[in-house]
């Protein structure tokens, strides 16, 4: 049944509330703790039990922190790494051009220079190298180093890690493993086929975290003292979100952590970013996600592979204040190749149909640093997994991001055992494939099967999720910050999305070329202002707009908005549908 009777909004959408067992349990955590309504729907929503609700709101990371010990090969992994530090060997980091690939990068290269060491950088370019470790670039990196460290890689390269003749290697990864693992010294990859699972939420940097958690161990237990971890927390929190990796368990308690160490402004590279980001106000995981992230990425998308990773381990103000610049000129060059392709890959999926287990699309020439944006982009607006594949000479590359509950790697791998692709690999929430032109519609097809059995196909393409009813009076900085305790939020960890039901417009401006500011209220309990972005795009903007004195249920997340020193409450509009009341 839809929330309050809305079938169709003005996007386009249904909108679907919380279920009885979930309303039954916020009721609980009211009744048992001193906790408003709104910030009880989002625990209970989470399954948070009330005996739980306090240390839920207060992660601690000494609490959460897995044993690093308890991941296979960490042992060796840190043991090796002091040794190649203590006799001062040459030492190589091979890592992956995404967020994820820089940070882990960024935190070895800055733990290593705090310890008087530095060590090379390799990141491969995506076009003429493709993902990974690749013979060539492992062969010569052996030929000149002692110890290769792979970050965000590497768990499936057992041809290159073999070519790495002469130097020993070692892998610190989060992809899915295969059946056999490659020969290195060892391989540290919670989603190894023989872990069980405890960890299989963390991203390649809080794998390299860890392995410096022990090697920190190791440091004290012969006398002396490495460098201060937590304040490396930033690196970590970033890639969480970049990343996508689930907000529960430790990840929680590393980004909230992160992003109090990142407030501090002291890493160089990430406070010349957030400048010329014009990030104002304290980091969130939103600006993880959408202004710090997308700018490393455009390196690895479109430029120059290590930009990101330099950038982050960087402490030269002169060198990043460039790369920051830089980074932000590629992002902007980015979005306007992204969104060529974008157009028509949505275009193409449409035709084809959004209702299946996978929505998907392949074109000529597609630049393969755009495909996963586009890919996610689908997603969103299909609510199904999404794969987007472009072409050159007979090869097709692609990405594919999938959506909560439904676990694209696995499908991916299998496709490449069974040889429908040339290659494949990921975790549950993306995945990059190889595929011959003339297989990539097999492919497909066996793909949507793989998903359909987990269900890809029975979601809503259009739900709008809403957390619970609110009144205008109610949405108080206080709340906001409570709900805050509640995050962060993001893959696994939705933000709660509120109904403002039957609301009075009292304003409404256009502002730039798609947004829309409103005022509205209910005549009794005060009233709100809200942003809508994007809101021309759909019919929200000019209904909203020409709301002729129509009154209007309105859905969106509540933000607080920072100007000179002044906290105040506004909804970040998502949707309305007008009142039948």
């Amino acid at each position: 049944m839809s929330y309050l009777g809305v079938e169709t909004s003005l996007t386009g959408r249904r909108w679907v509330g919380p279920g009885v067992e979930v309303e039954r349990a916020a009721e609980l955590l009211v009744q048992r703790n001193s906790l408003p309504a709104a910030v009880c729907q989002v625990l209970a929503r989470r399954g948070v039990p009330p005996e739980e609700a306090e240390a839920f709101l207060t992660p601690s990371l000494r609490e959460l922190l897995p044993d690093p010990r308890s991941l296979k090969d960490m042992e060796k992994a840190a043991t090796r790494f002091l040794a190649a530090v203590r006799k001062r060997e040459r030492i190589a980091v091979f890592a992956d051009y995404d967020v994820d690939g820089g940070s882990s990068a960024a935190l070895l290269l800055v733990w290593l220079r705090e310890m008087g060491c530095t060590a090379t950088l390799y990141v491969p370019d995506r076009i003429d190298e493709g993902y990974g470790p690749n013979d060539e670039a492992m062969a010569g990196l052996a030929a000149a180093h002692d110890l290769i460290i792979c970050v965000d890689c590497g768990t499936l390269s057992h041809g290159p890690i073999a070519a790495a003749r002469g130097a020993d290697v070692v892998v610190l990864d989060h992809h899915l493993g295969g059946e056999t693992l490659p020969e290195a010294l060892a391989v540290v990859n919670p989603n190894r086929q023989d872990e069980d699972g405890a960890c299989a939420h963390l991203c390649a940097a809080a794998v390299v975290f860890l392995m410096l958690v022990e090697a920190g161990r190791q440091l004290r237990e012969a006398g002396t003292k490495g460098p201060d971890l937590m304040s490396m927390l930033d690196l970590v929190a970033l890639a969480t979100v970049a990343d996508v990796a689930p907000l529960t368990g430790v990840n929680r308690a590393f980004v909230r952590q992160g992003l109090r160490v990142m407030a501090r402004r002291e890493r160089a590279g990430l406070t010349a970013l957030a400048d010329v980001a014009r990030m104002e106000t304290a980091p969130t995981a939103y600006h993880l996600g959408f202004l710090l992230g997308p700018r490393i990425n455009a390196g690895g998308r479109i430029g120059q592979a290590d930009l990101g990773a330099r950038l982050l381990a960087s402490n030269d103000s002169h060198e990043v204040a460039a790369l920051a610049e830089r980074l932000d000129a590629l992002n902007t060059e980015r979005r306007e190749v992204e969104a060529s392709v974008r157009a028509a890959a949505l275009d193409q999926a449409e035709t084809r149909g959004t209702d299946a287990a996978l929505v998907w699309a392949v074109g000529p020439s597609w630049h393969p640093g755009v495909v996963g944006i586009v890919a996610s982009r689908l997603k969103e607006a299909t609510n199904r997994p999404a794969i987007v594949i472009g072409v050159e000479d007979g090869i097709g590359k692609g990405s594919g991001r999938s959506v909560s509950g439904i676990d694209l790697g696995a499908p991916i791998q299998r496709l490449a055992a069974e040889g429908l692709l040339m290659k494949g690999g990921g975790h549950k929430m993306a995945a990059g494939l190889t595929v011959a032109e003339d297989k990539i519609d097999a492919a497909m097809t066996r793909l949507e099967e793989l998903l359909a059995k987990q269900g890809a196909h029975l979601a809503g393409p259009a739900d709008l999720s809403i957390t619970g009813l609110l009144m205008p009076g109610a949405a108080t900085v206080e709340l906001a910050e409570m709900l805050e305790q509640a995050g962060p939020f993001g893959a696994s960890a939705p933000a709660p999305r509120y109904v403002f039901a039957d609301m009075q417009i009292l304003f409404a401006k256009r502002v730039g070329e798609s947004h829309l500011k409103i005022s509205f209220g209910d005549g009794l309990s005060g009233k709100l202002d809200a942003i809508a972005f994007g809101a021309y795009d759909t019919d929200l903007g000019p209904a909203l707009e020409g709301h002729g004195g129509a009154r209007f249920h309105l859905a969106g997340r509540l933000d607080i908005n920072d100007w000179r020193g002044r906290r105040t409450v506004q909804l970040r509009l998502e949707d309305a549908a007008r009142s039948i009341a």
